[in-house]
């Protein structure tokens, strides 16, 4: 069995000992901050949709296929955590499906925040190309090419676990929870996990800092306009704040395994809630709570479908350049 097999055995032995009173307290702590938060991603969703402005710019296109990943991984991340909670197994091949998707959006929300940064780039430093450079159809192809780069990656995990001898197994019934930690059962695929993770983030990072340098260096130029320049720093710099939220996840198991053999068995529950809520649940809620407050032409809109259509004395403002 592999170390995380053994390790989310750890954490079935330690929501055992909670019993249900504890088993339906934290799972309530957990459960109704993600209900609400994606009660709010839903809403930016529908919002996104709901006029045209936000239908035929780039940026707001791309900020519908990062929002849609992250609320489609905070309810799937919600199911699992509740199914743990609850001590139900599954078999490899429907836990492995759930895994391996959870991956596809896992890597679908820092891949979007790349191409949002380098959009801000041709925005602020290639102004005149800027407007045949990101249509609606050169967006359509971005988003194309982040989803395929995402199916990649769990095409080549798909195949890592295929060299794992499953037929030497005699029931094909996990002995531990669902997750994708337990799904790294064998050290080719928990080798690639670490060296994919690691990639993804100093890749996305170098990105992101090269867009905001290039910016940078642009808004000091005579010719640029100071006020959008520097509207594009403090999104890049939000960008680079999304990506180490985003990517927070990583650090989730890795904690544990520390915790788990440091701590209490009372004390390792309580912070086990703790950080499924900071590092899982919260980063999923981030990009719509930022952009839905801070864009002067999500704002007005947003608020009027979280009020239930009331009418509001809010004008639409101009979009942000």
């Amino acid at each position: 069995m592999s170390y995380a097999a053994q390790f989310h055995n750890n954490v079935t032995a330690e929501q055992q000992y909670q019993g249900l009173l504890g088993l339906v307290f934290f799972s309530t702590l957990s459960t109704v901050p993600c209900c609400v938060f994606l009660l709010i991603n839903g809403t930016m969703l529908f919002t996104l949709r709901s006029k045209p402005v936000f239908r035929e710019t780039s940026r707001y296109v791309f900020l519908f296929n990062l929002l849609f990943a992250d609320t489609v991984l905070l309810a799937q991340s919600q199911v699992l955590y509740l199914l743990a909670a609850s001590r139900i197994r599954m078999t490899y091949p429907v836990c492995g499906v759930l895994a391996l998707f959870a991956n596809l959006t896992t890597v679908i929300s820092p891949l979007t925040l790349v191409v949002m940064s380098l959009e801000r780039y041709v925005a602020v430093c290639y102004p005149l190309r800027h407007a045949t450079i990101m249509t609606i159809r050169n967006t359509g192809v971005a988003i194309v090419v982040v989803w395929a780069f995402s199916l990649l990656n769990v095409l080549t995990r798909v195949f890592l676990l295929l060299e794992y001898p499953f037929e030497d197994l005699e029931s094909l019934q996990m002995t531990d929870i669902c997750s994708v930690m337990a799904m790294l059962i064998g050290p080719s695929s928990d080798h690639y996990d670490k060296a994919f993770t690691g990639f993804l983030f100093v890749s996305s990072s170098l990105s992101i800092i090269s867009s905001y340098t290039g910016v940078m260096v642009a808004a000091r130029s005579a010719s640029t306009d100071k006020a959008s320049a520097r509207k594009a720093l403090n999104t890049l710099l939000l960008h680079l704040v999304q990506l180490g939220l985003s990517l927070s996840s990583t650090i989730y198991n890795p904690i544990l395994k520390v915790l788990s053999k440091i701590v209490t068995r009372i004390v390792f529950v309580r912070i086990t809630n703790f950080l499924y809520v900071c590092t899982i649940i919260f980063p999923r809620c981030l990009s719509s709570l930022i952009y839905g407050l801070r864009d002067q032409t999500i704002r007005p809109v947003l608020l009027y479908h979280m009020c239930c259509r009331l009418k509001l004395s809010v004008v639409p403002a101009k979009a942000e350049e």
